[in-house]
């Protein structure tokens, strides 16, 4: 399909048209005289009070009608061919439905505040930085005790949190859910939009909690890991392992390997339930770490493979997460596409007014042998290096990030690139410069959003971490840009049916056209989000604005690159959204007169069998 961009006082190509709105334009334009008239008619016999606020409550309806009254020489439609009709558009006539909402204000809000609303950090950020200097990748904060205060979720949200991630390995549901309130408050008080993921543990053999400690390990010493619940404290140097065929499937000579190669033992004798080890590689021992088996250079897999996906344990705290309200679920060491069907029909019983979505932790040998199969049918994945780097070979792991990260974007599920980004920074406030290389490279790849786990839970320095994540994804993305490393054309169809296909090239072709143009941003009108997260899919080179009457979209396309998602409620009427949100955004210093904008839309028309799908270039008037 060939697309040919005019004036709208030039040539138009066969398969393109510009379709001109003087008729719709003057009956709207006639709508809001009458409407100005009662309105004066109305002053005159209000108190003074009144009258002040009937004239701010007017300033949106005079915007909208000023704009009416050029929107036929500014706007250019551009109308895929074979849906193109020079009838009527909806309902047999022009719209002539003047928007009586754009008009009412909650009182004690100022009005554009409380009409549309934004992340306000990204507000801020909007307005220091501009729109082609505000972040696209999205950060992940796992919540701890370094940061789980109201003041401390709070600094981290300035930092630029935009999911908080909440570790069912680790602490009580109380706590988790103390930590859920705080966030919510935070998020109705100071008008973040701080999205929420629950993490399972998952069916990993590891250690005990070790009483809530932590021990250095020494080169030669012999430690006893046992499958023994002994009552009381345990003797000196014993840990416990949760799995109960331990024992059995290890033997002489075999290595183990404690959180992904943070302390590695190798087997030198076995006493009932009782397996002694000579630490080979000394390190700090963290409370119920992962454990892995290795022998002759392979990961013994019977151990995992014996343990269903989904534990006892995380089916509770999926019903927690369910009762919660979360937004996110991961689920640790998927090894089928099986496990994610059963746990989304499951989610869906539980809470059928309100969708969850299921990330997948891509992190075990099984994991990749299914790849694609699972990715399909997750709302997301999650690159888990850590405890992958512990069953493949460290050097297969970048590689590896690499396949997930580009395969997650064919498919347009979001991805999350986790673990040991700035390790470093758990202890020291300043990182090393082959993690801020790391970091850049994950931002290069155009994953969706990275994640902090020990820096952000359980680090000296959460705060600083996060600003380090941030900083070095706007410089990156700025080079990026520079470069013209994004090719969006080099994407796969994904839709089987015509209406997928439609939507999908007319993001294809906004993409396209924001980009050649040089536009400001890009708007989409969604119910849903699915057009968004094409857009996104795209990655185009300026921002995406996601404009949705649903709170829960709101907050889940929050994970998205480059979208900034945005509740405001709307109609049917194209026109009258545009214009209404023109005059929103320049009310709050987020755009300016002379701005170029691109708008696509999956907003059904009030007929369902004329619906008209457009892209719309526009200048804010």
């Amino acid at each position: 399909m060939e697309l040919a961009l005019q004036s709208a006082h030039s040539m138009i190509s066969p398969s393109w048209s510009v379709r001109p709105r003087v008729n719709a334009a003057a009956a709207q334009l006639n709508t809001h005289h009458g409407l100005k008239k009662g309105m004066q008619s109305g002053l005159q016999h209000a108190r003074h009070d009144d009258c002040q606020r009937y004239k701010e409550r007017s300033i949106l309806g005079a915007c909208c009608a000023k704009q009416k009254k050029g929107a036929q020489g500014d706007a250019l439609t551009v109308v895929t061919e074979g849906l193109e009709s020079d009838g009527p558009i909806s309902n047999g006539a022009p719209h002539q439905q003047v928007h009586r909402d754009s008009l009412i204000v909650e009182e004690g809000k100022p009005e554009a505040t409380s009409l549309l609303e934004i992340d306000s950090v990204t507000e801020e950020e909007l307005k220091e930085k501009g729109l082609r200097g505000t972040r696209r990748t999205k950060l992940v904060c796992t919540i701890g005790p370094a940061c789980c205060s109201p003041a401390q979720l709070e600094a981290m949200a300035k930092g630029g949190m935009n999911v908080a991630r909440i570790n069912m390995c680790h602490g009580t549901k109380e706590w988790h859910a103390q930590v859920i309130r705080n966030i919510r408050n935070l998020n109705a008080e100071k008008g973040y939009n701080v999205a929420i993921m629950m993490d399972t543990e998952g069916s990993e053999v590891h250690m005990g909690d070790l009483g809530g400690a932590s021990f250095k390990t020494e080169d030669g010493e012999v430690w006893t890991f046992t499958v023994r619940k002994l009552k009381g404290p345990l003797p000196a140097r014993t840990i416990h392992v949760n799995y109960e065929g331990f024992a059995e499937d290890v033997i002489t000579g075999d290595e183990l390997v404690v959180d992904g190669g943070m302390v590695r033992f190798e087997v030198i004798d076995k006493v009932g339930p009782d397996v002694h080890c000579r630490c080979s590689d000394p390190g700090l021992l963290l409370p119920r770490a992962n454990l892995t088996f290795w022998r002759a250079g392979q990961v013994i897999r019977e151990g995992n493979s014996m343990l269903p996906t989904v534990s006892a344990k995380d089916w509770i705290d999926i019903d927690f997460g369910i009762a919660e309200k979360v937004d996110f679920i991961a689920i640790s060491f998927v090894r089928t596409a099986e496990v994610v069907k059963h746990l989304k029909s499951y989610i869906a019983a539980r809470s059928p007014r309100r969708q969850i979505g299921v990330i997948a932790k891509i992190e075990s040998c099984e994991s990749l042998s299914n790849l694609e199969d699972i990715i399909i049918v997750s709302d997301g994945a999650m690159v888990g290096r850590s405890d992958l780097g512990a069953q493949i070979p460290l050097e297969q792991v970048p590689a590896v990030q690499q396949e997930v990260v580009h395969l997650c974007r064919e498919l347009n599920k979001p991805v999350i690139v986790a673990s040991q980004l700035l390790e470093s920074m758990i202890e020291y406030p300043t990182p090393t410069r082959a993690e801020v290389a790391d970091v850049s490279e994950i931002v290069r790849q155009g994953v969706d959003a990275m994640m902090l786990s020990g820096e952000s839970a359980m680090g000296q320095f959460p705060e600083k971490a996060l600003g380090v994540l941030r900083t070095v994804s706007l410089r990156m993305e700025e080079w990026c840009q520079q470069e013209k490393l994004v090719d969006a054309t080099s994407l796969q169809q994904l839709a089987n049916t015509l209406p997928g296909q439609i939507s999908e090239e007319i993001c294809n072709a906004a993409t396209l056209m924001a980009n050649k143009l040089e536009a400001e941003a890009i708007f989409v009108y969604t119910k849903g989000g699915y057009m968004a997260s094409l857009l996104s899919r795209n990655r185009p080179d300026c921002l995406i604005f996601a404009f949705t009457d649903s709170k829960e979209v709101k907050t889940t396309l929050n994970m998205r690159w480059g979208l900034i998602p945005i509740a405001l409620n709307f109609s049917e009427d194209m026109e009258g959204n545009l214009e209404r949100t023109f005059s929103l955004l320049k009310m709050r210093g987020l755009m300016k007169g002379g701005d170029l904008i691109v708008a696509v839309s999956d907003l059904p028309c009030s007929n369902h069998s004329n619906m008209l799908q457009s892209i719309q270039v526009r200048r804010v008037p």
